[in-house]
């Protein structure tokens, strides 16, 4: 395992703020993260697990830029102040994550469409390709949502997260929606991209058994802390 650290966490702490007022009139606010601090290297497939409502995808949602934090993230020792292209996340529910008005092929290149990177042949061959990491052959370019099933939904999620080749991909519960059988082809396609890639995984997961298949390292959520296990 390469020890380089890619990201780092020092001191995030998070708040969750409810709008609505309280009997006394005033606004809640309820500690979700507390003092985080975590170390992930690079090529490595970190694994955080815990009990629902724990903090864990709070944390993810912090590491992408999507929630406001106080303390620091850094990504390749570069200060995060916005959402990066470079992190990219995997969520629960795959058919949330596409829209099933367009066909697996525009899905595919929207993020090339958004960051205005090659020519229309250039952005159909790289979906083309990550179709093909992620299990999927190219006829699935003419395919709608609708027709996949739930594994193969998350195929495409997974191919469309690596478009723009992130340094870090975030797999949020990503077996959880799946049958058992589904999952666990999701896990090993999880390792080939790692191996194959180099790829940095942070995955998140309730699932102990399931970490501990993936993962080389290990840290449990409890409150909105974190205790490490190897």
């Amino acid at each position: 395992m390469n020890n380089t650290v890619l990201l780092s966490i020092r001191g995030v702490s998070n708040v969750y703020t409810d709008r609505r007022f309280n009997a006394f009139g005033k606004i809640d606010k309820k500690p979700v993260l507390n003092n985080v601090n975590l170390d992930i290297n690079k090529s490595e497939i970190f694994g955080l697990t815990g009990k629902s409502g724990c903090g864990k995808t709070t944390l993810a949602r912090c590491i992408l830029g999507l929630t406001e934090y106080t303390g620091d993230i850094f990504l390749n020792g570069n200060k995060q102040t916005k959402p990066s292209p470079r992190i990219q996340m995997v969520f629960q529910d795959p058919g949330l994550s596409l829209n099933p008005a367009k066909k697996i092929g525009w899905l595919m290149e929207e993020p090339l469409l958004i960051h205005k990177i090659g020519s229309k042949q250039e952005r159909s061959k790289i979906a083309d390709e990550m179709l093909c990491r992620a299990g999927l052959d190219t006829s699935y370019r003419k395919r709608r949502v609708h027709e996949l099933s739930g594994g193969q939904k998350q195929r495409v999620c997974i191919g469309r997260s690596l478009i723009l080749k992130p340094s870090l991909l975030i797999a949020d519960e990503a077996i959880s929606s799946l049958d058992v059988s589904a999952g666990a082809q999701i896990l090993n396609l999880f390792r080939e991209l790692h191996k194959n890639l180099g790829l940095s995984i942070l995955f998140i997961s309730h699932n102990k058994d399931a970490v501990e298949y993936l993962c080389g390292r290990i840290a449990v959520m409890e409150k909105g802390t974190i205790n490490y296990i190897n």
